[in-house]
């Protein structure tokens, strides 16, 4: 029998779209959180040690970015030394890691005509849970086993807390809704990105052949084509969501979207302005590219969620 592909933050945005894609062609081994408490050095590496894995995906995180600035302990033990585990573990066990970051590693200061952050480009986070992904992804680095580092942008689904659904609550009981138009980014499908991962890993032979990961190790930007502000995805959620058969949304329940600036919301965290991403290494590294953020939304509201 193979071994598995360990996968944590198997109930997450990225986790649980990439737990099916990745069980089409691999035996997946998703602990809970309740099975594996991540703060616990103890119970990851043994839980590591009887699951034997071939490949170690960590989808997990602290994402709560606001939640981070008032229980910073928290945040860098859970981006920050339980990755350093998984890395030390990989290492140990020669084996891959991937690893999922965000475009929050960035200060978002790209001039007046700003382009796409590249792989290359300098991250200075402006707040604590950038910070603390930074670290992890620092701490792979710096251990060094075999390891793909996935930076993505805004990541939506039609399950759990994110953008969209958070949107189309408000949208149920608002009739006016403030959103910030001067932030701007690449709002990114989970299924997107777990299909492109997916596709990377098979291709690789990931779980057989750890070399495969050691030759193209590092950091890819992984994020949908094209930029928008947080206002201008919110009018097209709610011009397309109306058709959606998944998305509980009336003609009848159209809010008066607001734009504000970022000085006028109530964000506990600074957010950079800017935090655009280029996805080129990624499509010429593995031949992967995501769709245009626009085509990708389309896409999530005529499917079933996972």
């Amino acid at each position: 029998m193979e071994r598995p592909i360990v996968l944590f933050g198997g109930t997450g945005q990225i986790g649980r779209e990439l737990r099916l894609q990745l069980a089409a062609w691999w035996p997946v081994l998703a602990p809970p959180r309740d099975q594996v408490n991540l703060t616990r050095p103890e119970e990851v590496t043994t839980y590591l040690r009887l699951a034997r894995p071939a490949l170690i995906v960590n989808a997990a995180a602290f994402t709560d970015v606001d939640g981070a600035e008032n229980d910073a302990t928290t945040a860098m033990t859970v981006n920050g030394h339980f990755t350093l585990m998984l890395a030390e573990e990989a290492f140990d066990r020669n084996i891959g890691l991937v690893h999922f970051s965000t475009d929050l590693v960035f200060d978002g200061w790209r001039g007046q005509t700003p382009s796409p952050y590249r792989e290359s480009d300098a991250p200075n986070p402006l707040n604590v849970y950038g910070h603390s992904m930074l670290r992890g992804e620092s701490a792979i680095r710096y251990t060094d086993p075999p390891h793909l580092i996935f930076r993505t942008s805004r990541v939506y689904g039609l399950r759990g807390s994110n953008f969209l659904m958070d949107l189309v609550a408000l949208a149920g009981s608002h009739d006016d809704i403030n959103v910030v138009a001067d932030q701007i980014g690449s709002p990114t499908w989970s299924r997107a990105i777990a299909i492109a991962v997916s596709s990377i890993l098979k291709d690789l032979d990931a779980p057989r052949s750890p070399d495969g990961i050691r030759e193209r190790s590092g950091i890819y930007h992984l994020a949908a084509t094209g930029e928008v502000s947080w206002f201008g995805f919110a009018e097209l959620i709610l011009d397309q969501a109306v058709a959606s058969r998944y998305v509980e949304l009336t003609p009848d329940r159209r809010p008066t979207l607001r734009a504000i600036q970022s000085d006028s919301y109530p964000f506990r965290a600074p957010r950079p302005i800017y935090t655009a991403l280029s996805s080129r290494s990624a499509q010429k590294a593995f031949g992967v590219g995501l769709p245009a953020w626009q085509e990708q939304l389309e896409t999530c509201l005529r499917s079933q969620p996972a």
